[in-house]
């Protein structure tokens, strides 16, 4: 029962950051580079709502991952050294406050959910995961889908 809670919690938490970059999307640059950008967090939403306890294991690179990029772009607003730069509007600025929240809280509720599943496969899933994220971060920014 206790895993079920954690997995939806992670799941739930996967989906509000996904949420508010479809919002900063549709309020920025266009959401087909957003939605590109999110698609590794889908695996960990329905992984988790189904329960499945390998979420966990998909969901902390993703949610690393936006934390850290979140990171990156307060230190910019906050006018120290990041590899940001530009405008963010009042909407943008609020979404990275959504973002890091779900993402620190969903990273809470990962170190506190004991999966049941073996190394090979945990290792396996965030190694997946990272390269996943990786990926569909830099295959956004490609000419054909950044400027739509």
């Amino acid at each position: 029962m206790l895993s079920t809670r954690f997995s939806k919690w992670m799941a739930s938490c996967c989906l509000a950051v996904l949420i508010a970059l479809y919002v900063v999307g549709a309020v920025s640059h266009g959401s087909l580079r957003h939605e590109v950008q999110t698609l590794p967090l889908w695996i960990p939403i329905v992984l988790g709502f189904r329960g499945r306890d390998i979420a966990k294991w998909w969901a902390m690179p993703c949610l690393l991952f936006w934390l850290g990029i979140m990171a990156m772009i307060w230190a910019f607003l906050l006018g120290w050294p990041s590899p940001f730069s530009g405008h963010f509007s009042a909407v943008e600025v609020a979404m990275t406050i959504v973002v890091g929240v779900a993402s620190a809280v969903g990273i809470w509720a990962g170190f506190r959910w004991h999966a049941k599943v073996g190394w090979p496969a945990g290792v396996s899933a965030v190694v997946l995961a990272t390269v996943f994220q990786v990926a569909a971060l830099r295959v956004s920014f490609l000419p054909n889908i950044a400027d739509r």
